[in-house]
């Protein structure tokens, strides 16, 4: 064995036993099922934060921003922006404090679960948890393909082994320690993440001459990696950096974290540091474009950043960067189990379904299903198709285009309606999927002809249907606890 694969080895090996530290540590305190999905309503700023963070990015837009910087150039820099602004930012200020109101009072602790005490439709919380289930699963396929692409050219190893690996060790945790296990370990894995893409942007940019130099290659090559919209065109811009932003407002990966926070008066401090944690979103589109200028015969745009990794920086280094990939896809993989399963447990089987369980058999079903899922996860991502951005943006459209209006109106409309909401979930998750099946007309990706449709029709079919029951309303919308 080589010094340099030991130390990939050692460096990530100390790493993976430090989550499986956390997850054993925080079993500890997971006693029953608020615990297990929400941290029972009392985690910090500084946790909510950077674990959201880490559960935004991912090894998706690590690996796949970096294939996308190489295929597009400069433009996609845009694409960190509005992350930073409307992925993060105002999601947090608009969202957040109602959210963590707003659930608490319905007593919900999932997205489908407040859709459906909010608009006391058990069709529109069966159809929203169905949805995120069959969705999330493609998205986690993504992630598992970004962690299987690094393992594959930073330690040599199969791409399959390099999927099991990151799969087992996220379904160990995340079984034993819950919610609390998703956020400690993301918060590890965010502040990894940030070392790991500054120490990279930093030793890229030295190798190929400073910014200025690799604005001139790219012009050389072509002059459309260094314009705006450049390659892609404006619709194709646009259409990414809404879904890859505006998407959140329809998480429920990342929406939770305003479920489980411990009050309102620690928003102001996570905006911020949310918000500054975000800024790092741009490091990896600028990464791809500069590997386009380096290595610009690669044959995968998602090989970008893996192979920068090896060629840019020491074993050490490169140790550093495999880690932060690993842990960014690890923070959402295990985000998304926690999602995945309180689902199934909480909206289809107890609520849905109406099957009882006790306290004790719901958190059990609910460990078994997070690794059940993450199993069938792990599986697909042996042979996924297409590039991992591509995937993302795929779910992403799907799951937005179903709950973001539903949750935006159900927080700020009391008038918002019962068929209103049953009609723009289903209008928007079709249309979104027809027109992807279409391959996207007009460069226009399929999350803003579903969102288009799904606002006309909350709208619309509320101004003209059966208004909530008002008792309902004036408890959801009762006058802020001080």
């Amino acid at each position: 064995m080589n010094s340099g694969l030991f130390t990939y080895i050692i460096v990530l090996v100390v790493y993976l036993s430090g989550l499986v530290l956390i997850g054993l540590f925080t079993g500890k305190k997971t006693r029953d099922i608020e615990d297990f999905y929400l941290g029972g309503r009392r985690i910090g700023p500084w946790v909510t934060a950077f674990s959201f963070v880490a559960a935004y990015f991912s090894s998706v837009v690590i690996i796949g921003g970096g294939g996308f910087g190489y295929m597009f150039g400069l433009a996609t820099l845009w694409v960190g922006a509005v992350n930073v602004v409307l992925g993060s930012l105002a999601v947090w200020i608009v969202l957040g404090p109602r959210i963590r109101e707003f659930t608490q009072r319905l007593g919900t602790m999932t997205i489908p679960g407040f859709i459906g005490k909010r608009y006391q439709s058990n069709f529109a919380l069966l159809f929203s948890a169905v949805v995120i289930v069959l969705f999330m699963i493609v998205y986690n396929v993504s992630i598992l393909k970004g962690m299987g692409h690094i393992f594959q050219v930073l330690i040599d190893i199969p791409y399959i082994y390099g999927v099991l690996i990151s799969g087992i060790i996220i379904l160990f945790y995340v079984s034993i320690g819950g919610y609390l296990a998703v956020v400690w370990t993301g918060f590890t894995q965010a502040v990894v993440m940030g070392v790991s893409l500054i120490l990279l942007t930093v030793f890229t940019l030295k190798s190929a001459g400073g910014l200025g130099a690799v604005t001139k290659s790219l012009a050389s090559i072509d002059i459309g990696l260094v314009n705006t919209p450049g390659i892609w065109g404006w619709q194709g811009l646009i259409s990414f950096a809404l879904i890859v932003s505006f998407g959140v407002w329809g998480m429920p990966q990342l929406l939770v974290r305003f479920y489980s926070i411990k009050n309102r008066k620690v928003l102001k401090l996570g905006t911020v540091l949310a918000t500054i944690g975000t800024c790092m979103a741009l490091l990896p589109y600028l990464n791809g474009a500069i590997a386009r200028v380096l290595f610009p015969d690669l044959p995968s745009p998602d090989l970008a950043i893996p192979t920068l990794t090896k060629n840019i920086l020491s074993p050490f280094g490169g140790a550093i960067i495999l880690a932060g990939v690993v842990a960014a896809g690890m923070s959402t993989f295990a985000s998304i189990l926690i999602i995945l399963s309180s689902s199934i447990i909480q909206d289809i089987v107890k609520i849905g379904l109406k099957y009882n369980l006790s306290k004790s058999q719901a958190l059990l079903f609910s460990k078994l299903s997070s690794v059940l899922i993450g199993l069938i996860s792990i599986f697909i991502a042996f042979h996924p198709p297409a590039l991992v951005l591509t995937l993302t943006a795929f779910a992403w459209a799907v799951i937005a285009s179903t709950t973001l209006w539903p949750i935006f109106f159900g927080l700020y409309w009391k008038d918002t309606t019962k068929r209103g909401c049953e009609f723009s979930m289903v209008g928007g998750c079709a249309i979104a999927l027809i027109w992807m099946m279409l391959k996207k007309p007009w460069g226009i990706h399929g999350f803003i002809p579903g969102i288009i449709v799904g606002l006309i029709l909350i709208v619309v079919i509320s101004l003209f249907t059966e208004k909530p029951p008002r008792r309902l309303i004036e408890g959801i919308f009762s006058k802020e606890k001080k």
